[in-house]
């Protein structure tokens, strides 16, 4: 078990900028702002140490602030087209808290507000299972709807198994767990992020979730199956 206490810092990014769904990270679902349902489970986590939402958008900012979360600048518009990188965000926050308040916590924990099935013993099972290991990072995973040996390929207008000795593989039951990410969770060592700029590097573990909590909201589909989600959920 690990003993010495670790600083965790938990960034939420929240662009203003959405066009698939205009201002969809504030968007109302199920009579809550997205964003405040990772906000609210991420007060709840006994191991994230400070919250911070990176946003360009001073409507979200107020959100935000409206959940207790602290908003220390507010991010460059260079930094938040369609062409910017989420790890663009991370590294000006993280710069920026160094430069102005001389903090560098020990960890960072990316959590993208697209996923508000998320629970904090989701996030904290994370933590649990990175601080316990000789991990440098992990990103949550939840297995994969589809199983990779079953999909296909046309090659020449001929359909081909796409993995050659899925073919020879007929009862689900003997197909390989396969994993995907599915964007709720990243933790990394920051000293780690800094030099490598990506949450993604080759020391990295995973934390398994359920599907019902991985889903991603990019749609308003996506927006409506969370909905009724959150209302079995809450039965």
């Amino acid at each position: 078990m690990t003993t010495k206490l670790k600083s965790i810092l938990a960034i939420i990014p929240a662009r203003g900028g959405s066009k698939g769904i205009p201002k969809k990270n504030i968007k109302a679902l199920n009579g809550v702002p997205l964003i405040g349902y990772t906000l609210q489970e991420v007060k709840k986590s006994k191991h994230i140490t400070r919250v911070v939402v990176s946003t360009d958008d001073e409507e979200i900012a107020e959100v935000s602030r409206q959940f207790n979360a602290e908003i220390p600048c507010l991010r460059p518009k260079q930094l938040s087209t369609d062409t910017s990188s989420t790890v663009d965000g991370i590294a000006h926050m993280i710069n920026y808290l160094n430069e102005k308040e001389n903090y560098v916590p020990d960890y960072i924990c990316l959590l993208q507000c697209t996923s508000p099935l998320r629970t904090n013993l989701d996030i904290d099972g994370a933590i649990d299972k990175l601080l316990n290991s000789d991990f440098d990072g992990i990103v949550s995973v939840c297995e994969s709807e589809v199983n990779p040996y079953w999909t296909n390929v046309f090659e020449k207008n001929k359909l081909k198994y796409f993995i050659e000795e899925g073919k020879f593989i007929t009862r689900r039951q003997d197909l390989p767990q396969i994993y995907r990410c599915n964007g709720a969770i990243y933790i990394i060592k920051t000293e780690v992020f800094i030099k490598e700029k990506t949450f993604e590097t080759e020391n990295i573990t995973g934390y398994i979730m359920t599907n019902e909590n991985s889903i991603d909201i990019d749609t308003t589909i996506d927006f409506k199956i969370a909905e009724i989600l959150m209302k079995e959920r809450e039965k």
